[in-house]
């Protein structure tokens, strides 16, 4: 009976050995890798994406990837910027018929004059709380660095203006240039850069004094202005030049232009990364949003996020990239270490702005 035991142990040790796993020898150096890439952990936040023909905003919870509430705002939402309090979201509505390039606009119907302005959305109840009457067509706007004052690019008059936000009051008015679109205030808040896409120029206004201080020359059809975070450069897109103009921001003038390579690229919005190192550009037909290098100047990635991206932003920490796709109605979420999008949530009818809500 013993006998047959230790032969019975020795029998079920042999098959332990042989069904089991090969380990590996503490002394053997090996390591398990692992199979994947680590999964980057969700980012915390939402998205305002303004649906220029569905005119609403899309919001969007990004750690879910999921559209969480849709804001009836009015005609043609566009640019779209945060109150520096974080409380409100303001939006430019336009009831001008859209107008793609080249169309004869004797053809298209009467602006809605009724429609235009801006709209005032409250992040925390999510409606819309009022529209500001103030300028003709607005398209793209910026916040004063005291939170009182609204810089806005009135396209069809070639004018922008400064808006006081609590009682809709035009302060200013200037001369920018026809067609004038994108809009940026310099992080200190001493100047803001308005684009005339008409003219191929930027216009200096004093955003204190509220003067206008000077115009320069740029690339054909610029779109957006990207100041870096220190103050010192700015990042002007020119669409139809399929390029970039580097500027000295404090002497506002061309430093360098350059050149984005690639497929029908052309450069529409961007924004820069928090610590300044790199710039992100969308490129529309392009289908791709460009790094650049903020030091070389030198474009050094492209990574194809979807259809037609304009509207563009960036997370807090700068690792997240999202686009406003417009003919796909979607929104791309861009994981930058990796250069891949790491998924595409859909939104409204023509997405065309796109504001990051920590």
């Amino acid at each position: 009976m013993r006998v047959q035991q230790i032969a019975l142990l020795i029998v079920v040790a042999l098959a332990s050995g042989c069904s089991g796993p090969e380990q590996p020898s503490p002394n053997s150096g090996s390591a398990t890798v692992p199979t994947t890439a680590p999964t980057p952990p969700p980012v915390a936040g939402r998205l305002f994406v303004t649906n220029e023909n569905g005119g609403d905003i899309s919001v969007v919870d990004v750690a879910t990837q999921k559209v969480v509430a849709t804001i009836p705002v009015g005609k043609r939402p566009r640019g779209i910027r945060l109150s520096r309090d974080g409380s409100q979201v303001f939006v430019a509505l336009s009831g001008s018929p859209i107008a793609p390039p080249g169309v004869d606009e004797s053809t298209l119907p009467p602006p809605d004059k009724k429609a235009d302005g801006i709209g005032i959305v409250s992040v925390k109840d999510l409606k819309l709380e009022r529209v500001i009457r103030g300028g003709s067509d607005p398209e793209q706007l910026a916040v004063s660095r005291d939170g009182t004052h609204l810089f806005v690019a009135n396209e069809d008059v070639g004018e922008a203006n400064v808006i006081n936000i609590e009682d809709g009051k035009v302060l200013a008015t200037f001369k920018v240039g026809g067609e004038p679109e994108g809009v940026e205030l310099r992080p200190d808040g001493q100047v803001v850069y308005v684009t005339s896409e008409e003219d191929g120029q930027v216009a200096v206004i004093d955003a204190v004094n509220q003067k206008l201080l000077k115009t320069f020359k740029v690339g054909p059809r610029p779109r957006s202005t990207t100041f870096l975070p220190d103050n010192s450069r700015a990042f002007v897109t020119s669409e139809n030049g399929g390029s970039v103009s580097y500027v000295d921001a404090k002497k506002h003038v061309v430093l360098k232009t350059i050149t984005i390579s690639g497929p029908s690229f052309r450069p529409m919005g961007g924004v820069a990364a928090p610590d300044g190192k790199h710039v992100f550009i969308t490129t529309g037909r392009g289908k791709n949003v460009v790094i650049i290098d903020a030091t070389t100047q030198e474009p050094i990635a492209a990574i194809e996020v979807g259809d037609r991206p304009w509207g563009i932003a960036v997370s807090s920490d700068g690792k997240t990239v999202f686009t406003a796709n417009g003919p796909s109605n979607d929104v791309s979420i861009v994981d930058v270490e990796t250069r891949m999008v790491k998924g595409k949530v859909k939104v409204g009818d023509r997405p065309w702005g796109v504001l990051f809500v920590p």
